[in-house]
């Protein structure tokens, strides 16, 4: 069943209007409308599934970050990326958290990350809603990871690092999360949140066919602008926005698949190449971007 909503998730504006209508490629075939709100900005997927009927949306084998899966050219590709990217990200959390190693990462899908923190002396805990990611967390690195309503049973400033690494914009109650968030962050904790960019050079090229408007899955599509002003409802400001440029080349490949190339992969390197190297120029038009949110 599909839900309409009339108001922004945001600033609760009423005046909204259509955007785009993207086709989900990836799953069903079903094309989904994409609205946005005159009055901040904000893009997002309405009507959409509502929590009951979501999960559909998600049953795939292709579906990687709750199978891991490795075969495949593409899924090869994301696991390379992402193996670089552990890397970074785990730099990243340690620059802001030099004694205190106090990690919660929200969607975890299969571990990995989290897995990774507990090799380098983090202690963490993981919350993911889909229970054959959750198996498979168990199943490859022995990881107890919670299901979604067990955040509200963490204690008042558990932890010192909240990540959500390409989640937020899967999450149905945006403001309910984040109020959950501040409750169980340390008075001087970071939230760290990565987000496709709506809009990046790579989306305005593929425009309805941009692999990342993954709809209806991504509920959200933020823009710089757009988390900032989410964030700053509730305290927070942006400390650092960090692009994540190989990004660029995964979903400009996937969009080339979806355009049905004859080349994908020469293609979608071709354009994620000149995304970044736009972007560079730009920095708000990078295809991916990590933001660090703190309370001053």
């Amino acid at each position: 069943m599909l839900e309409t909503l009339v108001n922004c998730p945001i600033c609760n504006s009423t005046n909204l209007s259509l955007f785009k209508k993207i086709k989900d490629y990836s799953i069903t075939g079903e094309l989904f409308t994409i609205t946005q709100c005159a009055n901040c900005d904000f893009v997002f997927t309405n009507p959409r599934p509502d929590e009951c009927t979501i999960a559909r949306y998600y049953e795939s084998p292709d579906y990687i970050s709750h199978s891991n899966k490795k075969e495949g050219f593409l899924n090869r590709v994301y696991q390379v990326i992402r193996n670089y990217s552990l890397k970074r990200k785990l730099a990243l959390i340690s620059r802001y958290s030099e004694s205190d190693k106090t990690i919660l990462d929200l969607g975890c899908g299969t571990g990995t990350f989290l897995y990774e923190c507990s090799l380098n002396g983090w202690i963490g805990e993981g919350i993911e809603p889909n229970k054959t990611a959750r198996d498979n967390a168990f199943k490859e690195y022995k990881l107890i990871i919670k299901d979604e309503p067990a955040i509200i049973d963490f204690k008042p400033k558990s932890f010192q690092i909240i990540t959500l690494w390409h989640v937020l914009e899967h999450v149905y109650h945006l403001k309910k999360r984040l109020d959950e968030i501040s409750f169980i962050l340390k008075d001087n904790g970071k939230i760290i949140i990565a987000l496709p960019n709506y809009q990046s050079y790579d989306a305005a090229h593929y425009n309805q066919k941009w692999a990342a408007y993954d709809v209806p899955r991504h509920l959200y599509h933020f823009s710089g602008k757009s988390i900032r002003n989410l964030l700053e409802q509730f305290g927070y400001s942006c400390i650092e926005s960090i692009p994540m440029k190989f990004d660029s080349y995964y979903v400009s490949i996937l969009s080339e698949k979806y355009s049905k190339s004859n080349m994908p992969l020469v293609n979608g390197i071709i354009s994620g190449l000149k995304s970044n190297l736009l972007a560079g120029k730009d920095p708000g038009k990078y295809s991916s971007v990590i933001y660090v949110f703190g309370k001053p």
